[in-house]
């Protein structure tokens, strides 16, 4: 049957050929719709003073800190001080029991009251020699005698005076007494504990600037100078402060094979004396990138990074290989693989794969 004879199929085909004539003046081809771009957060890499550093362990101590230990032995019968307290030079810090010391002088006292009357009567009896010589009653050997005598007795009453004083003077150790004003520490001992001249009584801390000890290899000899940079920090790893070496020791340690550094700490740091703390000795500094550690992923025990780059009309991440050293805060520092003003792609690198477009956010 002509189309001509059934208007039906007449407007049906006169409906698709205008349409097919409609969409090739158009020249719009239909065509499949892709994924959008994955959102991400990028970030300028820049170039940062990165130290060549180790880290140690730091001991604090204070040159204005005096330890106090008895020169003499016995048991504490008094503790004059709390600890805490502030004191003034020569205050009396605590008693050793003085009673034997102190029946010691007297009965060298004694001693000497009895020296002194055998001293009076060896002069006497010298004067009545030195008389009857002149008269001629006695030989010049009775003379010699009772001068002998008379010396003897003189040299031993100055000795004995001599010891008197001495024990007097050790007397006086007996009260233990502030070598200078400050700050009284812990007090490790109590009334009727013995003591000897090793006991720990007390320290007295005078205040002050602080030294920080710092130990290092005999191997890193070489490599010490005045002036290394060293930096005390935190528990959480934050930099404290940084002080320069002024003291490096001229000997090795022979039993534990280290190196002696030290370095001033002001007091208003917090620092305590005897305080361990960590510390960093920078060996070295120079430039490199840094990374966040969210950019970073690992595969195959190799290390990669994403960095978007623009691809014609859109931006694709492109996956690369870096090599990392050690961890600054809560970013790698970058040995190569990433160049200053790269954009790195700080988040989703975990679904990331290499050519995917993204959608940059700063």
């Amino acid at each position: 049957m002509s189309s001509r004879h059934n208007p039906a199929l007449f407007a049906c085909l006169l409906v698709t050929v205008l349409a097919l004539t409609a969409c090739s003046k158009s020249g719009v081809a239909a065509a499949p719709a892709g994924p959008p771009p994955l959102p991400v957060k990028i970030q300028i890499a820049q170039t940062h003073l990165v130290p060549e550093s180790t880290d140690y362990l730091a001991t604090i101590k204070s040159r204005n800190s005096s330890a106090l230990q008895p020169q003499v032995e016995g048991d504490i019968v008094r503790i004059f001080v709390r600890s805490g307290e502030k004191v003034a030079a020569g205050t009396p810090v605590l008693e050793i029991d003085p009673r034997k010391q102190a029946a010691t002088v007297n009965n060298q006292e004694a001693a000497y009251k009895s020296k002194l009357a055998i001293v009076q009567m060896d002069r006497l009896d010298l004067e009545r020699k030195k008389q009857l010589f002149g008269a001629g009653v006695i030989a010049k050997a009775d003379l010699d005698n009772s001068q002998a005598a008379y010396d003897s007795a003189q040299a031993d009453a100055e000795a004995l005076d001599a010891a008197i004083r001495e024990q007097k003077e050790q007397l006086r150790y007996y009260t233990v007494r502030a070598p200078a004003a400050g700050i009284v520490g812990d007090i490790p001992v109590r009334v009727g504990d013995h003591v000897t001249n090793q006991s720990m009584l007390t320290t007295i801390d005078r205040g002050g600037d602080l030294e920080a000890y710092v130990y290092v290899p005999a191997d890193k000899s070489s490599t010490v100078h005045l002036n290394l940079p060293l930096e005390l920090m935190d528990d959480n790893g934050k930099t404290v402060l940084r002080a320069p070496v002024f003291f490096v020791s001229p000997e090795v340690d022979t039993a534990s094979q280290t190196l002696l550094l030290k370095a001033r700490i002001p007091s208003a740091k917090g620092f305590r004396n005897d305080q361990q703390v960590h510390a960093r000795v920078i060996w070295a500094e120079k430039k490199s990138p840094l990374i966040p550690l969210t950019a970073v992923s690992r595969l195959s025990g190799k290390v990669f990074a994403f960095v978007a780059e623009g691809q014609g009309q859109q931006t694709v991440a492109r996956q690369r290989l870096i090599r990392v050293g050690d961890v600054i805060g809560n970013d790698y520092v970058v040995l190569e693989g990433i160049q200053p003003g790269d954009r790195i792609i700080v988040s989703g690198v975990q679904i990331l794969a290499d050519g995917m477009p993204v959608a940059p956010q700063s």
